[in-house]
């Protein structure tokens, strides 16, 4: 079992949605879908208000390489094209649809028999057909991953089940219920890039769902092409960077990326989304969510379709005990406050976490105190408390210099530190400058 150098330990408050089974949502009657559910471009609509449209219907086609095409996730007639609450960017034009109450599937979703001579580049095209992107947070079209330089070959597939955030537990719900038809996915990533071998990281907080897949690769004879790898439960694990260090011994060259070594990283998620897309020509249209925090009053997973307003995900799970400070898309470390409960679920909403008074401190920052706790926490081994200085007072070029960009805006640093200061926030801004330039 592996680690990494720095990190923290949390408390995760994992226990209360692993106990109670995953919930398939109603479909909602009104949806609004983003254009915007990835990173790279927003796709193109498709469509115009009046049109009808069924489940799985495209309605947004990619508008280039690094882009996905948007489906819709019911059936029935679109009623306008708008800006609408988007949870990442604040405001998108979305495709808001009225349900027909039937929920009629596009003819090409149905059950079929995959050949084995199904080529990568087979793969890579019904993954690009079906939109599909990153399921962990960070949404790149996984065609695009899927499809390394042609100088550059992979060697080794990691499939992120560590799911290191406190309160998710979406992925982990995902391995125990459907664990066959997760390895089947990562069988089809394999493929995809030409790799030999893969390994599934997955901390040892999650001992049922590792031993589960143990058993199914026994049973199955896939056991010398995928191997489990037992991670130490610390935060962030989740990291490509920090779970390709501790399970290959390799480290990502600073600006560069897992394919320069040979490494594509994948989330579990993403790879039951592609078995999917294979197996059922299903394109992306719904997720696992978690739906916890001490707010809510039956915490769980549940199966959402797209474009449903996180209100009515609260409401699947009995609404509110008590009003909520704070509602987070995501998890509470990486994981973005929301201003309202009326944003959809996008294709990187892992998680809607709700956070009393009591459990947040609002107090007032102060100066950095040189306590260096940051510095010893950092993952990246960047030294957190200078570049905050330099990002809060604008100088952005030195922070460049210093490292900046190598940030993975994991949040431990602003956890850490008794000074309170916004660490993680100051860096987001001046990374973005950083990169801009």
């Amino acid at each position: 079992m592996g680690s990494f150098k720095g990190g923290i330990h949390l408390h995760y408050n994992k226990k209360r949605t692993l106990l109670n089974a995953v919930k398939t949502c109603t479909p909602p009657h009104l949806v609004a879908i983003p254009l915007l559910q990835h990173l790279g471009s927003p796709a193109k609509a498709l469509v115009k208000a009046g049109d009808k449209v069924k489940v799985g219907t495209k309605i947004g086609e990619s508008s280039g390489f690094m882009s996905a095409h948007v489906h819709s996730s019911i059936s029935g007639t679109v009623k306008k094209i708008a800006n609408y609450y988007h949870p990442v960017v604040g405001f998108a034009e979305a495709i808001h649809i009225e349900s027909d109450e039937k929920d009629t599937k596009e003819d090409h979703i149905y059950p079929r028999n995959v050949p084995d001579n199904l080529t990568s580049e087979e793969i890579r095209q019904i993954v690009a057909d079906c939109g599909i992107v990153g399921l962990g947070g960070a949404t790149l079209p996984t065609h695009v991953k899927l499809s390394p330089p042609k100088d550059k070959p992979i060697d080794t597939v990691i499939i992120n089940a560590a799911e290191c955030e406190p309160y998710l537990t979406c992925d982990h719900m995902l391995m125990l219920t459907r664990s066959k038809e997760v390895l089947l996915g990562i069988l089809l990533i394999i493929k995809a890039v030409n790799a030999k071998h893969a390994y599934i990281a997955i901390e040892d907080n999650k001992m049922d769902a590792y031993e589960l897949l143990c058993s199914k690769l026994r049973s199955n004879r896939w056991d010398a092409i995928i191997t489990p790898f037992k991670l130490a439960t610390k935060y962030p694990h989740g990291a490509e960077k920090q779970q390709i260090k501790t399970i290959l011994n390799k480290e990502v060259p600073l600006g560069g990326l897992p394919f320069d070594i040979g490494v594509v990283v994948q989330n579990v998620g993403t790879a039951y989304a592609i078995y999917e897309a294979v197996y059922f020509g299903k394109p992306l249209y719904e997720r696992l969510v978690t739906v916890s925090g001490s707010c809510v009053r039956t915490p769980r997973n549940v199966l959402a379709r797209i474009g449903t307003p996180a209100s009515a995900l609260i409401k699947e799970c009995g609404g509110f005990l008590r009003p909520p400070s704070k509602l987070i898309m995501g998890g509470p470390m990486m994981g973005l406050s929301q201003s309202s409960e009326q944003w959809p679920v996008i294709k990187g909403t892992s998680g809607i976490v709700s956070l009393h008074e009591t459990e947040i401190d609002i107090s007032d920052y102060h100066n950095c105190i040189r306590c260096t706790k940051c510095v010893n926490a950092c993952p990246m081994q960047l030294v957190p408390s200078r570049l905050s200085i330099l990002a809060e007072h604008e100088r952005y070029q030195e922070a460049k210099d210093s490292g900046i960009t190598a940030c993975i805006e994991c949040g431990i640093c602003s956890y850490v530190c008794p000074a309170k200061r916004p660490m993680v926030q100051f860096m987001k801004i001046a990374k973005a400058k950083a990169l801009q330039k």
